[in-house]
């Protein structure tokens, strides 16, 4: 059996992404020979398609730009904490937001806008900006709101530069009222938003999922009982659900005494006009994306020798 040292396993993690010991394995059924491995754990399923890529990015910045009745929010993913502080990586989430807003509102749409004093897309800078820096970077996802009259408010939370921070929220308010109230208004919502992640404006709007999955809980925890009674719980379970999880019928952070709807009838007398919070979105960074929180390589290889 080939002399599978810790140097080579590090360079096959390198190359491939898989896991410790899944390169260990590679190595000692291709005899220690580094590209035999790399094809063994490909065909096993296990590598990553390049190496770059299999890289997990779950850092960055969340960026917002806002023009008044238009704004836009986009999530670019870098793999560490330290790539996100660079000037250079800042600017380019910066500049992605603000081509968001003259977008169709779709990644495809952005990835391919043209990147000022660039002869490069948004996609191709980015590739630049990749091979420059060495870190493996993702424009992951991009949403824009627009009101026909009123404010779309924005909120950066953890704020690290103008517009950039770890989550971001944009809050559509449309109303003929005065603009700064309004402004105002949105902001404290766009906080409440953060604060408090709702999965949806209002009931309606409730992933179909999501409602029977809480159906299916209510009803397991109530089994035995009759159907009409049954029924009955679940309706209720649902009502405190909603109360819970969508942003109307949430209790205001600013004031837990009313709800987001109750304040947004009692703006109306502040701005001079009738307000409806017509959507919302919100960005926390790098949700959704598994971490590699195992142990650094220094511990793993005393593990695997034991």
């Amino acid at each position: 059996m080939a002399n599978i040292t810790a140097a080579m396993v590090k360079d096959l993690r390198e190359k491939t992404g898989a896991g410790m010991m899944d390169c260990k394995g590679a190595l000692n059924e291709t005899g220690g020979d580094i590209e035999a491995a790399v094809d063994w754990l490909r065909k096993k399923g296990l590598a990553k398609a390049a190496k770059k890529a299999g890289r997990v990015a779950a850092e960055g910045l969340v960026a917002v730009e806002s023009s008044g009745r238009h704004a836009a929010i986009v999530e670019v993913n870098s793999e560490t904490d330290f790539v996100a502080r660079n000037d250079g990586f800042q600017a380019f989430a910066r500049e992605a937001a603000k081509l968001a807003l003259n977008t169709d509102g779709t990644l495809d749409g952005l990835e391919a806008a043209h990147y000022p004093g660039a002869t490069s897309t948004v996609k191709e800078t980015l590739s630049n900006l990749i091979a420059t820096i060495g870190e493996n970077m993702t424009l992951r996802r991009v949403a824009k709101l627009d009101v026909t009259k009123g404010v779309i408010a924005t909120y950066v939370h953890a704020q690290v530069s103008e517009g950039l921070g770890k989550i971001g929220v944009l809050v559509a308010l449309e109303s003929e009222g005065d603009v700064e109230a309004l402004s105002t208004l949105g902001r404290q919502i766009a906080m409440h938003v953060a604060a408090t992640n709702p999965v949806a404006l209002d009931a309606s709007g409730v992933d179909a999922a999501t409602l029977e999955r809480e159906s299916n809980i209510l009803r397991e925890k109530n089994a035995g009982k009759p159907d009409h009674v049954l029924a009955k719980i679940v309706e209720s379970g649902l009502k405190t659900y909603y109360k819970e999880v969508t942003l109307l019928e949430q209790p205001f952070v600013h004031d837990g005494s009313k709800t987001v709807s109750q304040v947004l009838k009692e703006a109306a007398g502040k701005v001079g006009a009738p307000v409806a919070l017509t959507g919302f979105v919100r960005y926390a960074l790098g949700e959704g994306i598994e971490k590699d929180e195992g142990p650094d390589f220094a511990a793993e290889v005393a593990a695997m020798s034991r």
